[in-house]
């Protein structure tokens, strides 16, 4: 099999399409959090100005997911198959709150009705919280594996068994990081009461998170054994947990220093680190099958030809840079605290 820098192509694309996720998580992750906090806030001002703290840059975070999807589609073709036809529910239930959360984005603003206002809240805000917890389960399925049998067809029961106890604690615990991760966004964005407001959220958030994610731990060590084998044959790679665990540890003590542009960084390296975890977890698969080892779907059994895969790698290197240098200027464009005008949300 051909190389490029030591690494097979394969390997490759399962880098480049853990980088495009890891991208998602971390910006659609923050303003997802920010959205699930929405209806905690009173006031329909405060509402306004955490609206428009996402509204610039919520579309452009989504260019990720979509980048992602399409590139896990080109370098593993049978992984794309075999993952949304199994778990189509799911994903459609993820398309449907991603179209509402949407819509109630752009058009809550254009009457100023309470009820048209109120509705739209709770839509935005239920969908925030459905996104982040819907990603989470996804994830917990991919890790504990699913009903994959002969010719990586499905065959599994339905929508239900994918709500397991392990699924159910991955989704919680994504909820609560992506809220943690929101609120230190909107810390950055907000001042006054709503800033004070969202000091006392975040903590509650960074606890919950905690907690969960402690369970969540301890569930995998006892329940799930294959995911802790890598780490077992190579104690290097412990460096791995030891970097997740100290970035946790940051973020809320560089919180309480006041220090939230820092925090938001270690909360973004926390979520990176986790999903690094997860990567070194799964390689060199893609999704355990439940079934039968012999129906794993890896990164060899489920690539696309190498010819494809080198032609495409040219692709990446030449869009990442596009992608990066748009994602900093829109950033860069919308820096500082939220002031609202007569074009705001």
């Amino acid at each position: 099999m051909e190389t490029f820098l030591g690494l097979d192509y394969p390997t490759w694309w399962f880098l480049v399409i853990g980088g495009l996720f890891s991208g998602y998580a971390i910006l659609d992750g923050f303003d997802f959090g920010a959205g699930a906090w929405h209806l905690f806030f009173k006031k329909d001002h405060s509402r306004r100005i955490a609206m428009n703290a996402v509204g610039p840059v919520w579309d452009g975070n989504e260019v990720w997911l979509v980048i992602g999807g399409g590139a896990l589609f080109a370098g593993f073709p049978v992984m794309y198959a075999t993952f949304f036809s199994g778990m189509y529910i799911p994903f459609m239930l993820f398309l449907v709150f991603l179209i509402l959360r949407g819509i109630s984005i752009e058009v809550r603003g254009k009457e100023e009705w309470p009820w048209w206002r109120n509705m739209f809240d709770i839509i935005y805000s239920v969908s925030s919280i459905m996104l982040a917890f819907l990603l989470g389960v996804v994830l917990g399925n991919v890790l504990q594996g699913i009903a994959i049998g002969e010719n990586y067809q499905y065959q599994g029961a339905g929508f239900f068994e994918f709500l397991n106890p392990y699924s159910l604690l991955t989704g919680f615990t994504t909820l609560f990081l992506f809220m943690t991760h929101g609120a230190i966004y909107l810390l950055l964005k907000t001042e006054g009461r709503l800033f004070a407001k969202l000091t006392l959220l975040m903590k509650k958030g960074m606890i919950l998170f905690m907690v969960f994610f402690g369970i969540t731990t301890m569930y995998t060590l006892l329940y799930i054994p294959h995911l802790s084998d890598d780490f077992k044959a190579n104690p290097i790679l412990f460096l791995a947990p030891l970097i997740t665990f100290l970035a946790i540890a940051n973020v809320p003590r560089l919180a309480n220093k006041k220090r939230y542009r820092l925090a938001f960084i270690f909360s973004s390296l926390t979520i990176a680190s986790m999903l690094v975890l997860v990567a070194i977890e799964l390689y060199p698969t893609l999704l355990f099958s439940t079934v039968d080892p012999q129906y794993h779907i890896d990164i060899y059994n489920a690539a696309s030809s190498e010819g494809s895969m080198e032609n495409m790698l040219i692709i990446v290197a030449i869009g990442t840079p596009l992608v990066l240098g748009y994602t900093y200027f829109v950033y860069r464009t919308f820096r500082g605290k939220v002031q609202l005008d007569e074009t705001s949300y």
